[in-house]
């Protein structure tokens, strides 16, 4: 039975196309994962805070959502542990306002509700919040608010003011 035999540069070819494949697959998977910090530990979140429903910085949402979103500016704060923490309001067409006390972790594209308000500034707290991947949430304002500002790709932003500045400017995000 005969056999079949590569000549030498045919392997080295394939050799190298599978090399390049295999780097390129590698890299690939770098760049989606979140960096963890085995060393990470959250600070204790503060109470959440009394917020306004004058001032809001909106967020851009796709336009099948009927709510309207807005961050209070006065709420925000960029913890020592990297975590973004806000009062999202939300309005619905009747003129309903609820609220959602939240830290977006951007080094793992990660939310943590920590408290909820349906009626102006009374708060209820989260039993035994959790940090969820933003992708996963039933409510995209987290992942929303994470692009138009609160994260520079899996960067926190240094201060506040700098989160309202971007927020200000505004990011398409929908068209």
């Amino acid at each position: 039975m005969p056999t079949m035999i590569l000549n030498t540069p045919a392997r080295a070819g394939l050799k190298q196309f599978l090399g390049c494949w295999l780097a390129l697959a590698a890299a690939a998977a770098c760049c989606q994962t979140p960096t963890q910090e085995p060393d990470w530990k959250e600070l204790d979140a503060p109470a959440p805070p009394t917020y306004s429903l004058e001032g809001l910085l909106s967020l851009e949402m796709p336009r099948y959502v009927t709510l309207q979103f807005g961050v209070d500016p006065k709420t925000l704060t960029v913890g020592s542990d990297g975590v973004v923490r806000y009062v999202i309001v939300m309005r619905n067409q009747s003129g309903s306002v609820n609220a959602v006390y939240e830290g977006i972790r951007c080094a793992t594209d990660e939310v943590k509700t920590y408290a909820r308000s349906s009626t102006a500034n009374r708060w209820a707290a989260v039993e035994q919040p959790q940090w969820k991947p933003m992708t996963e949430t039933v409510s995209r304002h987290a992942l929303a608010f994470a692009k138009q500002g609160a994260c520079q790709d899996h960067t926190t932003p240094e201060k506040p003011r700098d989160i309202i500045r971007t927020l200000q400017r505004g990011t398409r995000l929908y068209d």
